[in-house]
């Protein structure tokens, strides 16, 4: 499944250089407002040891590794819900993303200009949410005047269905909430809240751009931001963009690793930022090995196995018959798929099978 996360926040907070950190595309930075015009598509293979240690072991032709596309969207600026800046334009890239990385200035630096005049990330979030919220109650709005039409004049049953998600999101959005504060137990209420593409529905991640010091540790900025996110549920995250596009310019693996751990890390900012992105929208990671191939997939966390299929091939889902299942684990233990098979520890799992991460799966269907 393809998984795509947008980069925003306000202009010159280290969008785009944390967006030339992780992408295998190159987005311009420089030190004025809107040098990111035209928002900038990359991607990034999803870090996983597991994946390296199948490879050393199968020694396939081809790896493949899981993915992750990264949109890095122009600086947006208060008033841009009604077309200030550069508007419109990039609130409708943000739409088309599974989750939002919110990058924040959490640093001193008089040498770049901050848009607002002074540091102070707390403002910087609130600006970025209202205009979204104002975006999303513009949609709301809209939509249910046409609704309420249907729900009224036809008697349409999906109509008023539809009509009583979006008065739920006009009530929260009017009060200066993101639309992610409204939970609906109900499934069929889930699946049209879905179809909506609400921007402030979308899970977030609040990217903290430290400076070299505060890589570690934090700082009192980041501290601010824990305190006024406290209550979101949201992932956040301490990186030095500017150090990490250091590290990405570094060749050697040890070099890399001695300067992490002169800051104190054991990870660089972009391994950590991609994992919390799957902890974020739920993910996980299932692999398909062989000879002619070693292949990360990303499924959804609790999906059972013909849905897993499906990542693969709609066909796979549609004629799914069984799977065949190795513990990763157990795979190293015994060191092929043959051997597992010799021991008893490949099982046959059918219809119902909740896939686990890291599973070694062979998938058995007929269309």
């Amino acid at each position: 499944m393809s998984v795509k996360c947008g980069i925003v926040g306000l202009p010159n907070v280290g969008k785009s250089t944390l967006f030339n950190c992780i992408s295998s595309a190159r987005a311009e930075a420089a030190n004025f407002p809107f040098c990111t015009i035209n928002p900038q598509i990359g991607s990034t293979a999803v870090p996983d040891d597991r994946l390296e240690t199948l490879v050393k072991m199968v020694n396939p032709r081809n790896v493949v590794p899981a993915t992750v596309e990264i949109v890095d969207i122009a600086g947006l600026v208060k008033g841009a819900s009604k077309g200030e800046g550069l508007g419109n334009q990039f609130l409708a890239n943000i739409r088309e993303t599974d989750a939002i990385l919110h990058v924040l200035r959490c640093f001193d630096d008089p040498n770049i200009v901050h848009v607002d005049g002074s540091v102070d990330p707390v403002r910087d979030k609130e600006i970025i949410d209202t205009e979204l919220q104002l975006k999303d109650l513009e949609t709301v709005e809209n939509r249910l005047q046409k609704v309420q039409k249907q729900a009224k004049t036809g008697g349409d049953k999906e109509a008023q269905k539809l009509c009583n998600v979006l008065e739920q999101y006009k009530a929260v959005l009017e009060q200066g909430k993101n639309a992610r504060s409204v939970i609906f137990d109900n499934k069929e209420d889930q699946k049209l809240a879905k179809g909506l593409f609400l921007l402030t529905n979308k899970p977030v991640m609040y990217v903290c751009n430290v400076d070299e010091k505060s890589a570690a540790n934090g700082n009192e900025y980041v501290e601010k931001v824990r305190e006024a996110t406290k209550d979101e549920g949201a992932e956040i995250l301490i990186l030095a963009a500017k150090i990490e596009s250091d590290i990405a310019e570094m060749e050697s693996y040890e070099d890399k690793q001695l300067f992490l751990e002169e800051l104190g890390l054991k990870q660089s900012g972009v391994v950590r930022l991609i994992r919390s992105a799957y902890k974020l929208l739920n993910l996980e990671t299932y692999f398909t090995q062989g000879e002619p191939e070693v292949r990360a997939w990303t499924y959804n966390k609790g999906d059972k196995a013909p849905q897993a299929a499906g990542v693969i091939h709609s066909d796979f889902e549609k004629g799914f018959i069984r799977a065949e299942v190795i513990k990763f684990d157990d795979f190293v233990k015994y060191g092929s798929e043959a051997a597992c098979r010799a021991a008893g520890k490949l099982a046959t799992e059918g219809k119902d099978y909740t896939v686990q991460d890291g599973d070694i799966m062979h998938f058995l269907f007929n269309v």
